[in-house]
């Protein structure tokens, strides 16, 4: 296998074909516990640090997406906790205390359900922010490499990883350290996380519409904010939930 952008096209593709077949259970799984969320009232929250933040963005406000979504980030802590911007830094994400600041800023309810990204599934925020997400009885959906993490040791006090936490586990298909193109001398280029992480987003979202529509029920999907009347639409929807999703962040 040679690096050339024709390359990385044929394992992304292999990769996608391979998640879409293996995980086709869990993403039906995954779409019940988030279908009766939102019947009951529910909100999706959605977390992801590092690269895996962009699995955040795609269930939370986009367009063709659920409208009772709301994104976590760890600059929650800096934007609405009020702490000093320079809490913020690439090792905070294994920081298990920071999680506990994170579920009390966002504003969880009862029925509301979790969807959790981490690529590792090791680190102590994601960790413990899972554990929370468990003690407190919501459902829990992680999006996770099975290879890289069952490679990793826990950094959580507990040595659990995102995957043994999780209602339902969705492998993203994604190696070892991720990078799929071997380079001479060693290392790799080519990330695929990212892509398979959407694809399972996507696919979730879709099942979690089709069993709304099958069950007689509106789904409350956004449209885009850059077509006509896509504001007026989308304000509607939004206000059955207001205080409860945040956008922008």
């Amino acid at each position: 296998m040679t690096v050339s952008a024709e390359d990385y096209l044929a394992v992304v593709t292999e990769t996608i074909g391979r998640v879409a077949a293996s995980q086709r259970e869990g993403v039906g799984r995954a779409a019940d516990l988030i279908a009766e969320a939102v019947r009951a009232d529910g909100v999706v929250h959605a977390f992801g640090t590092g690269h895996s933040e962009a699995l955040a963005m795609e269930i939370a406000g986009r367009a063709g997406g659920l409208v009772p979504t709301n994104r976590i980030a760890l600059r929650d802590l800096v934007l609405i906790g009020g702490e000093p911007a320079e809490r913020l830094g690439p090792l905070l994400e294994r920081d298990p205390a920071v999680a506990h600041r994170l579920y009390e800023l966002a504003p969880v309810r009862p029925a509301d359900v979790f969807v959790l990204a981490s690529n590792s599934g090791v680190n102590g925020a994601m960790v413990e922010f899972a554990t929370l997400v468990k003690e407190r009885g919501h459902g829990l959906v992680a999006i996770t490499s099975a290879r890289h993490s069952g490679q990793m040791a826990s950094r959580h006090p507990s040595g659990r990883k995102l995957s043994d936490l999780a209602d339902v586990v969705l492998d993203n298909g994604a190696p070892y350290g991720d990078a799929t193109l071997p380079l001479p001398g060693g290392g790799a280029v080519g990330a695929v996380s990212s892509i398979t992480a959407a694809l399972l987003a996507q696919q979730v979202t879709v099942e979690v519409v089709a069993r709304l529509l099958a069950a007689g029920e509106r789904p409350p999907v956004y449209l885009s904010a850059n077509i006509p009347d896509g504001d007026a639409h989308n304000n509607e929807l939004e206000a059955r939930y207001a205080g409860r999703i945040r956008r922008g962040s």
